[in-house]
């Protein structure tokens, strides 16, 4: 059986850090459209307007595999790839810079700063780690190994070119991938540390927080208190599985809910108000796996400190 034919590389250059968007013509036996223009309104104009699908289409903003403009009025061909970089919308800049703790020939890792998004989703675009990355660093190709959750700081593994990332996705995937987490929460002289956490965790498309429920187990954490000052303390965080927001939901478990969280205990009016003043106390603090093309060892460990921890940066 014959394999799906690769799809065409782009011809656009990225823009902003951001790959152009890829669109392929279907064969839909139910519907029928006579030309290009009448599948990308049908496409497209109920998300940006029927008058801004005509204006890109007028301004050479759809191209085909070959890089020439496509016409409005030419006709539909199932299966043509057509590409085309999107509008994107007003970004507030996030005021922090991204750190570089590595790099070379096939890897950077990066220091992530608290609210910046990992990859362009959403109302996030252009002000993500991949996109300031590729622009900064001028490596088109790079992309992320594994994600690290907006709020979060910390340490992101990205690869450099695309046929390296396989193998490193891989060591995530395998949970080869040594983890360390810090934390800032509050001090409960009652609990006995250090301590593992076991519980399923249930996180559902479009609502905000995870839950745990009973039922089989899906997500560990071993959770070890570094030291403790002012009703505060400060935790090293092992998580064994990578659920969504783990974390955060099992210290929240322990009645330790992280300083600056927007969700656990309580989801805030606005959880998703940056308030830069006051971010998730929450940290990947270390990587450490085998290459998967050296056999070496490999450790990095972020340059980042807390700042609610009291004495920290």
């Amino acid at each position: 059986m014959r394999g799906r034919a690769k799809p065409p590389a782009a011809p656009l250059p990225q823009r902003a850090g951001v790959d152009p968007v890829r669109v392929r013509l279907p064969a839909d036996p139910a519907a029928t459209w006579p030309t290009v223009r009448d599948h990308l309104l049908a496409r497209f104009a109920g998300a940006i307007g029927a008058e801004r699908v005509d204006a890109m289409l007028a301004e050479g903003r759809f191209v085909g595999a070959d890089g020439a403009s496509v016409r409005a009025e030419e006709g539909y061909t199932a299966g043509r790839h057509l590409f085309f970089h999107r509008d994107f919308a007003a970004e507030d800049p996030v005021p922090f810079p991204v750190g570089v703790v590595h790099r070379d020939e096939r890897l950077v890792v990066a220091d992530k700063p608290h609210f910046l998004a990992t990859t362009p989703r959403g109302r996030h675009i252009t002000e993500t780690l991949v996109a300031r990355l590729r622009d900064r660093l001028d490596l088109p190709e790079l992309q992320p190994a594994h994600r690290l959750d907006r709020l979060t700081a910390g340490l992101v593994l990205c690869v450099v070119r695309a046929e390296d990332r396989g193998a490193y996705q891989t060591l995530f995937r395998d949970r080869l991938v040594r983890k360390e987490y810090e934390a800032v929460a509050p001090y409960d002289p009652g609990l006995a540390f250090p301590r593992t956490v076991r519980s399923r965790i249930v996180k559902e498309r479009g609502v905000i927080a995870a839950r745990e429920e009973p039922g089989a187990v899906n997500a560990e954490s071993r959770i070890e208190l570094l030291e403790h000052r002012g009703g505060l303390g400060r935790y090293r965080l092992l998580p064994a599985t990578g659920r969504t927001h783990q974390l955060r939901v099992h210290m929240n478990a322990l009645g330790l809910p992280l300083a600056g969280d927007p969700v656990y205990p309580v989801v805030e009016p606005d959880p998703e108000h940056e308030d830069y003043g006051r971010p998730l106390q929450l940290l990947a603090r270390v990587l450490e796996f085998t290459d998967p093309f050296t056999g070496g060892p490999r450790r990095f460990e972020s340059a980042l400190r807390l700042a609610a921890w009291p004495g920290e940066a």
